[in-house]
């Protein structure tokens, strides 16, 4: 291998990336935090459960989507910033700011984010859901009856399941698994006068976490219906006498702790990848606490005990309002109650797909572009089922990252492979919070015969790629679907990712070169059409950005627009800035964490910063370059953050048929960059203003006029078809 070079088996490190001759003086202004970017993101989703133009049982879904996204970014993210505290190696990000200043910034702007969570809940779901015939309540506030139909389901369901743990001389102070639901209860000796300290676990895994009461007597003609629920915490906290009998209980106060989830996999010393990978989701359960949520009204005394006895300080814990853990409130978004849910739509199928059409002839007639959720999934899945039963198909080989339970997917592939298909399936073991559902699906797969190959050392296989192999009278063809988002089926009506299908010859034989790379030896140092990362993502991206610049000041007219999940990468950064520094118009629509600090004069005023949170979830990735008028059009599964480019194998795939392209700037670009409802604006103080619609002006709701016109590239490209 040539000096420079890499391949697709090798992670990059910042040592021995191509020299661009991009990097300019780090300045801290340019910079926003990572995880204060990350924690204005996620605001965005609780405004939207306090916005009542969405139905109510979608803003509670908002609601528990923000308290999961807490979650995680506690044990992915805050976990690691505390790792490096203890360690002593404290690695200062390029915006400056040192581990500790980060985790006293979080926790600073959290305060207001949670009493703000609290509040949307407390003061307004709950009544705006009574009003529904909804009815959240206290055990307290049950009449007698209600009260009983209670105490006899606990005593016959939940209480054999429980288990008092008493903390004293004698017990040891009881484990806390992560994200567990705790009640920490004080009960007192009436003997010796004595107050002592139990903890129970909360079986929220056995049992739902909202009990609905059963209706005694049901009133007819009823306009609406009427549904009571208890949290299962509380009704737990009614009945503690019977766990603690000849016992005074004085209080109960519900607790959680989250815990360090972020495990990496010393590859080199596993001699099993997937017995490895199990063992590390098991000590996500005993990782080291991040984060303890108590009850506000816990007394100081008590929190103060948790806090040595779990061994960690003061400042990691956070006083909240009950209910404690509500991620768990997704439970009410499963209500029938489609009143209170956003109107359902039938996704679009391209006319030329439906029914038992023939998705090769129809591939072979052009490339396709499928816009999910706007567009059905399901010519992904005719795709593999038909191929699983074409006798002319030899082979099909899959990347799979995030695949979900009942899939189809994975059903077609071992359907292949009962026909005697040759199929290989590349699962990431290594996608966090996925392993486990992933192992189920690789071992299945293994049993009916699919090659499995489980990922690369040092390296996530985080690309979307689907590649079909057929015998055909001009010779062998390789049918590839190429895509921004998972082969799932389910996420793929609440995400917005795109995927084309093309037989297009060079990639088409960059994407068996990948295989080879994934599942044996070959070392792949250059691709004819694709842009792969660690090979050459960055560098390609970073010679279009030199293009756009060069072309600019010959010429004039330079722009740029991105639209991805996230912006992190110092030298991306650093490049754009340039960009407009020579005048190139850089339109970045980023949906999450943008460290990237736009509009500075001499800097970054060229750039606009937008981010798009609304009823789908924003997941393509679209680069867009104007290129002297010859626009250039990359779709792909990168977001430009170091892991991305330098640690993952990642495709951009090029938007070769013109149809498509224009469609996809001129219809799918345009209507994100004009959007007046959804959309906020990033200023260079780091904060998010949201766009309103100018006085006279018609609001523009983008995914709401994609649903609507939904199709419309479809359309676009059989009439220019028809031209032809």
């Amino acid at each position: 291998m040539k000096p420079g070079e890499s391949d697709i088996t090798s992670p990059r490190s910042r040592n021995n990336r191509p020299n661009q001759n991009t990097s300019v003086q780090v300045q801290g202004s340019r910079y926003i935090n990572r995880e204060i970017g990350w924690i204005r993101f996620n605001r965005h989703v609780l405004d939207e459960a306090s916005d009542k133009r969405h139905p109510l049982l979608e803003r509670v879904k908002f609601l528990s989507i923000f308290a999961n996204n807490l979650d995680e970014f506690f044990m992915v993210r805050v976990s690691g910033l505390q790792r490096q505290v203890e360690s002593g190696v404290l690695e200062a990000p390029p915006d400056g700011m040192s581990p500790n200043e980060q985790l006293a910034e979080i926790h600073d702007l959290l305060a207001p984010l949670l009493e703000a969570q609290s509040g949307c809940w407390e003061c307004d779901l709950v009544p705006a859901m009574k009003a529904e015939g909804i009815e959240i309540l206290p055990v307290s506030a049950l009449s007698d009856e209600e009260r009983s139909i209670l105490r006899a389901y606990y005593e016959h369901e939940i209480f054999p399941v429980l288990t008092p743990l008493a903390f004293d001389k004698s017990h040891p102070f009881p484990f806390i698994s992560n994200l567990s639901l705790n009640l920490a209860i004080l009960v007192r000796d009436p003997s010796r006068k004595e107050e002592l300290f139990a903890r129970i676990k909360v079986p929220t895994d056995l049992f739902p976490r909202l009990i609905q009461i059963p209706e005694q007597k049901p009133v007819k003609n009823r306009s609406k219906p009427n549904e009571k629920y208890v949290f299962l915490e509380d009704l737990v906290a009614a009945c503690l006498d019977r766990l603690f009998p000849g016992m005074e209980v004085i209080a109960a106060y519900p607790f959680r702790v989250t815990r360090d989830a972020d495990f990496e996999i010393e590859e080199d010393e596993a001699s099993d990848l997937l017995t490895a990978i199990e063992e590390s989701v098991e000590l996500r359960r005993i990782g080291s606490p991040v984060r303890v949520e108590v009850s506000s009204a816990m007394p100081a005394a008590i929190s103060e005990m948790l806090s040595v006895k779990l061994g960690i300080s003061p400042d990691m814990f956070y006083r909240v309002e009950p209910p404690v853990g509500m991620a768990d409130l997704m439970q009410l978004y499963g209500l029938d109650r489609p009143n209170l849910k956003d109107q359902p739509f039938v996704p679009s199928v391209p006319s030329s797909l439906e029914g038992d059409a023939d998705i090769f002839a129809e591939i072979r007639k052009g490339d396709i572009l499928l816009f999910h959720p706007f567009d059905s999934f399901s010519p992904v899945v005719s795709f593999l089922k038909q191929a699983a039963k074409d006798p002319d198909v030899l082979a099909i080989k899959m990347t799979l990252y995030r695949v979900g339970p009942n899939s189809p997917v994975v059903d077609a592939l071992m359907e292949a492979r009962d026909n005697g298909k040759d199929v290989a399936a590349m699962i990431e073991l290594k996608a966090r919070f996925d392993e486990e559902n992933n192992i189920g699906w690789a071992r299945a797969l293994e049993r009916a015969g699919v090659h499995v190959v489980y990922g690369l050392s040092g390296l996530k296989v985080h690309s979307k790629v689907c590649m079909v192999v057929r015998k055909e009278k001009e010779g062998i063809i390789r049918y590839v679907h190429l895509g921004t988002g998972n082969y799932n089926a389910s996420t793929s009506r609440i995400y917005t990712d795109l995927g084309m299908f093309t037989r297009d010859h060079l990639i088409g034989a960059d994407v068996a070169d990948l295989f080879n790379a994934l599942t044996g030896y070959s070392r792949v140092h250059s691709y004819r059409s694709l842009l792969i990362a660690p090979v050459s993502i960055r560098s390609g991206l970073f010679e279009r950005i030199e293009r756009e610049i060069e072309l600019h000041r010959k010429n004039g007219g330079g722009q740029i627009i991105f639209k991805i999940n996230a912006l992190v990468d110092r030298d991306c950064i650093d490049i754009l800035c340039r960009a407009s520094d020579a005048g190139v118009r850089v339109e970045l629509q980023v949906r999450g964490i943008c460290c990237l600090r736009p509009g500075i004069p001499g800097l970054s005023e060229n750039i606009r910063v937008s981010s798009i949170v609304g009823r789908f979830l924003e997941h393509p990735r679209i680069f867009y370059f104007r290129n002297g008028g010859d626009e250039e059009v990359f779709l792909g599964s990168a977001d430009l953050m170091p892991r991305n480019l330098d640690r993952r194998v990642e495709v951009l795939f090029p938007v070769n048929d013109p149809v498509i392209r224009r469609a996809i700037i001129d219809i799918i670009l345009k209507v994100y960059m004009k959007d007046t409802v959804n959309m906020r604006i990033l200023d260079q103080d780091g904060d998010y203003t949201r766009v309103r619609p100018l006085q006279g002006e018609a609001p523009c709701n983008a995914q709401a006029w994609l649903i609507s016109h939904r199709g419309i590239w479809h359309e676009k490209a059989r009439k220019s078809s028809k031209k032809k």
